[in-house]
């Protein structure tokens, strides 16, 4: 077996592992992931149950009579009262309950009597897969070294399915190759004491949303508190982003109540318009105690930065890859400072706020309060008012909508009320998509309209976790570059924890046309001040983009010149080709090319060969 390339190897933060259950035949194929520099966490008889890479801070054990518990990532329990959880357990579904009352983000495995169950985060920042690997079941934090060790090449269907924008549920959960099986965010995998036979287990489903706001707003403040203490208890340094934003505000605030010294950091827009200094620096004025780093804004990357010398080894493809350089541009500084961790706001747009699509259904139940509301939002987002009335008339269960998206690839997007009041953003492939490729991908959509519902059927709730997951997607890819550069990330708005406090509360108190963010607002008053809380808007930083489009030009056209999709058949290089030659055309005013960079620059991270001197140490199984 050929070794990962160095980005596999982990620092604090990027805990990666494969499970094992206690046989001698799972304990043969555990070997095989073994290399120099991986951990290997032992059954009591010796064999191999935990393989692969942490630091001890982020593993708690215990071990009591026939049980076993493992949890790895960012949880404050402790060792003795994990211990007293497993000297309780007597049926692996119990674990349900302690899986929905820890705080911080995590996996959790739990063995008894031969039996195993591996479970990663309901939001999907953490996630789980399983292979046949030898004869046995193995399963994997990771879906790359799965298929390394099947010896697996990329599925073209499933390259050509993330070249939609956007991947609609549940096509972006698929793994990029076959004979490898994801678990679905708020399930657990169980596998039996023969290793072979496997369930998945649902643990975890979204609250009902019918807590009235002076309730939940208390909760919310107690969880996303518990969330930054999970980080900032044992002190240290700890760096913050102070974007000017209420949700990274937040964050710093509650860090800066912790034992934790912070340093903040703020990078400016470059946009004359862009406010965000302004209300960090009424933020900082507000936190003595802490340091606040403010970079200059003409030295932040742009987006499209660097497409061609990335190399981290991911299990998917992710746009997130365009704000690579500016989500990790400042981590060395910050390590320098001695940050030992770096907290985000991300995910306060996806919790804290909420989809307007809970309307269509208020619109059934509470017509006059709805109709009040939708005026408001007509305004606030421009919807013409035949539209508006045409989406709340659209009544299509989920499967039908997708159905229907699979024959409309290549039409024109939809009126944008359409999607904020439906069941989302229909997908579209563009022009540079080949035949072949769309051939497989209405395949594949269709396949799914008529095996599939949505994640719920309240259209709002469906897009809310929708939302999430397309959210903690990208973030479990920073996550993991953000370690390899020398300080992981966390972001706690998207614990559990948070997660489930604020999708528990009325849509009608948490979107509203009136209020910017009312659920956080109430939630941080007494520890935000109310001058930060005022700030009703929010930068897009569409000039970094614009401005990167052009100045990277030349690294798009490289990026096209030996396509791998085009190899694969999937897009027209020499379409591609032509836009990248014109980077100002009004076409790319949107993200249109975002979902196709992406997996461009992931094939090309497969394909770069491994270095032997430097990943003797830091494998955990070869690449595909």
């Amino acid at each position: 077996m050929t070794e990962l390339h160095e980005s596999a190897g982990t620092g604090s933060g990027d805990a990666h592992f494969a499970v094992f259950t206690d046989r001698e035949d799972a304990a043969a194929v555990a070997r095989s992931f073994s290399r120099p520099g991986t951990r290997v966490l032992a059954h009591p008889s010796g064999r191999p149950w935990l393989v692969g890479r942490w630091h001890d801070q982020e593993l708690v054990t215990a071990r009591a009579g026939r049980a076993a518990l493992a949890v790895v990532g960012c949880c404050p329990v402790d060792a003795a009262e994990l211990e007293r959880r497993a000297g309780r357990l007597s049926d692996l579904a119990q674990l349900d309950a302690l899986a929905r009352t820890l705080p911080g983000s995590f996996h959790l495995v739990g063995a008894l009597d031969g039996r195993l169950r591996v479970q990663g985060t309901a939001s999907g920042l953490r996630l789980v897969f399983h292979a046949a690997v030898g004869g046995v079941r193995v399963a994997a934090t990771r879906a790359d070294v799965l298929a390394a060790a099947l010896g697996a090449e990329p599925d073209p269907e499933q390259v050509a399915v993330r070249l939609l924008w956007p991947v609609p549920h549940p096509l972006g959960e698929a793994p990029m190759w076959r004979g490898v099986t994801a678990v679905s965010p708020g399930d657990a995998l169980v596998v039996a004491p023969d290793g072979r036979t496997v369930r998945h287990s649902t643990w975890w489903t979204p609250p009902e949303p019918v807590r009235p706001l002076a309730d939940g707003a208390p909760a919310v403040r107690e969880a996303l508190t518990a969330a930054v203490d999970a980080r900032t208890a044992r002190g240290g340094v700890v760096s913050c982003d102070l974007s000017g934003g209420l949700d990274s505000t937040s964050v710093c605030f509650l860090a800066d109540r912790s034992p934790a010294r912070v340093v903040a950091s703020t990078w400016p827009g470059r946009d004359p318009a862009d406010t965000d200094l302004y209300w960090a620096e009424q933020a900082a004025r507000a936190m003595p105690g802490i340091e606040h780093v403010v970079w200059d804004a003409d030295a932040s990357p742009l987006v499209y930065e660097d497409l061609l010398a990335i190399d981290d080894l991911l299990d998917e493809p992710t746009i997130g890859v365009m704000d690579r350089s500016r989500v990790l541009h400042h981590l060395p500084a910050m390590a320098e400072r001695g940050s030992r961790l770096h907290l985000t706001g991300i995910g306060g747009d996806h919790v804290a706020w909420c989809s307007e699509a809970y309307y269509h259904r208020l619109a059934r139940t509470r017509p006059l309060f709805a109709l009040r509301q939708l005026r408001g939002f007509r305004a606030l987002w421009q919807w013409p008012l035949g539209e508006t009335v045409r989406a709340l008339a659209d009544a299509r269960p989920y499967g039908k909508w997708l159905g229907d998206a699979a024959g409309q690839l290549r039409a024109p997007l939809p009126a944008t009320v359409r999607t904020g009041l439906g069941w989302g953003m229909p997908p579209r492939i563009f022009d540079w998509v080949t035949p072949d490729a769309e051939r497989m991908i209405h395949r594949v959509l269709r396949e799914a309209a008529g095996s599939t519902g949505p994640l719920h059927p309240d259209r709002g709730l469906h897009a809310d976790l929708d939302q999430i997951r397309s959210c903690t997607r990208i973030i479990r890819q920073w996550d993991r570059m953000a370690a390899r550069a020398g300080v992981p990330m966390a972001s706690p708005f998207l614990d559990d924890r948070v997660v489930e406090t604020c999708l528990a509360v009325r849509p009608d108190e948490r979107v509203t046309p009136w209020r910017y963010k009312p659920l956080l607002t109430a939630a941080m008053s007494g520890i935000v001040p109310e001058a930060c809380l005022r700030r009703t808007t929010k930068a897009a930083a569409a000039m970094d983009a614009s401005n990167g489009l052009r100045e990277h030009r030349a690294d798009l056209m490289a990026l096209w010149e030996d396509s791998h999709l085009e190899r694969l058949g999937l897009v027209d290089g020499e379409a591609l080709r032509r836009l990248a030659r014109r980077p100002s055309t009004p076409e790319l005013r949107d993200a249109i090319l975002y979902s196709t960079i992406a997996a461009e620059v992931w094939l090309r991270g497969l394909s770069r060969p491994a270095d032997p001197a430097v990943t003797a140490g830091t494998g955990t199984g070869n690449r595909p």
